[in-house]
């Protein structure tokens, strides 16, 4: 722990975080889908949609995703899955580009797994030794960076 927070730089520098409770577009313990969250509706033109999940329902939080993990997501339009060789994912963006502009109307959804850009609140670590051999850190806090 104490090299990967000093890697870092203590809170200087972020990193993604698979964070337990909040790390897919579905719900806790259920299976990713491909119609987990609506992006968009198509306009016959636009072929890059940005990744959001919503929280609380229709009028609810909208969060932007930039931060999927690879190869987990999955995308449909109008309700059909497309295949992987029909849309690309920028893992650092949260964008997806759609091979094809879907039609006008047609809603776009996506399911993923993804991390939460974050970076450690403290300056320094403060660790209790134990004995001479070990010592234990005390929990730091991590900030969600939001960019």
């Amino acid at each position: 722990m104490q090299a990967f927070f000093e890697a870092r730089r203590g809170p200087l520098q972020g990193f993604r975080f698979a964070d337990p409770a909040d790390h897919q577009s579905c719900g806790p313990g259920a299976a990713i889908s491909p119609l987990d969250q609506p992006l968009s509706a198509g306009d016959g033109q636009t072929t890059v949609f940005a990744l959001a999940k919503t929280y609380g329902g229709s009028g609810g939080y909208v969060r932007p995703i930039k931060k999927p993990v690879a190869g987990t997501v999955r995308v449909a339009v109008a309700g059909t899955e497309l295949l992987a060789s029909q849309f690309s994912v920028d893992s650092t963006t949260g964008l997806v580009t759609l091979a094809t502009p879907p039609a006008s109307g047609a809603v776009v959804t996506a399911g993923y797994a993804f991390d939460t850009p974050v970076r450690f609140e403290a300056d320094h670590l403060e660790a209790t030794f134990d004995s001479l051999t070990t010592a234990r850190l005390t929990p730091v806090a991590l900030i969600e960076v939001r960019v």
